[in-house]
Parts: C-alpha cells; structure tokens; sequence
C-alpha cells in the first residue's frame, strides 16, 4: 500500500512526539504548512512539508539559530544573580 500524501494534525504530531495542540500552533505560526480540508479543525499537512520542517529544524541546530527557551535563559541569569564568588546561594 503506498504511503497517503497527507498526515493528520495527530499524525504529524504523534511524528514529532508532540501534544496535537503543539503540532497545530506550528501551522497557526506558519511554521509548519498545512491546508484546511472541509470543516473546522480539518487540517492536513503534506509528507514533503514535513519532511522540509524536520530538515529546517536540523539545518537550524548546526547553525546555532535554534532560540533558547526563555525559562532556561531566566532560570540561568537566576542562578548566576544568586551565586556568590565561593559557591553559595546568597540569602
């Protein structure tokens, strides 16, 4: 049988390990290129467009233009702030 042309939102998201509200906000944010099929919430996307996604995302990992997450950033910029020279949290 050969392979359908177009994924669900829950196939694409079940691809990318993803919640099915992740997979959608990558097509809300045009991130991810889909096409809306009959009624609400009908959305399909394309293999061939996924599969550009995924090498996107490769192609931005080996150029380090993957933004960091901003609670890691703020969490970090805590942790240097709350450190003293020796090693221990300030009170």
């Amino acid at each position: 049988m050969p392979t359908p042309r177009f994924l669900t939102l829950d196939d694409v998201a079940e691809i990318l390990n993803v919640s099915w509200s992740q997979a959608y906000a990558l097509v809300r944010r045009k991130e991810l290129i889909a096409i809306q099929i009959g009624g609400r919430g009908q959305w399909r996307v394309e293999n061939e467009e996924l599969e550009r996604f995924i090498a996107q995302k490769y192609a931005e990992a080996r150029a380090g233009t993957v933004p960091a997450e901003p609670a890691a950033e703020e969490q970090a910029e805590q942790d240097d702030a709350s450190t003293s020279p020796g090693g221990r949290r300030r009170g």
